[in-house]
């Protein structure tokens, strides 16, 4: 049985990650565009797992990191999970906090 990435260790999850790049580009090359797609998230959330939670803080505005056009404000935090609103939107959403980026002063 596979650990959660909860449970691993820093250095566990470089590997994974390395494994998932590895696997991600395999998949690109193949033409597999989901299996791509699933490599990618799985990617994310594993680095979401190599940041401290306690950096985002709720009331906060993030870029999005994907789009550097959206923002996201931080409503409150859940594990590596942020949840807010996108934008000016009224639907809460939720992210994993790897696709928030931060501006360090």
């Amino acid at each position: 049985m596979e650990k959660r990435y909860s449970e691993m260790s820093e250095a566990e999850i470089k590997a994974e990650i390395a494994q998932l790049h590895a696997k991600a580009q395999k998949a690109e090359q193949m033409g597999m565009v989901s299996e791509f797609a699933v490599y990618e998230r799985k990617i994310t959330m594993a680095k979401s797992y190599l940041l401290d939670p306690s950096v985002f803080i709720a009331g906060e505005t993030y870029t999005i990191s994907s789009d550097a056009s959206s923002s996201f404000k931080i409503l409150y935090m859940n594990g590596i999970f942020a949840w807010g609103y996108r934008n000016s939107s009224h639907e809460l959403e939720a992210f994993p906090i790897a696709l928030l980026e931060v501006t360090r002063p």
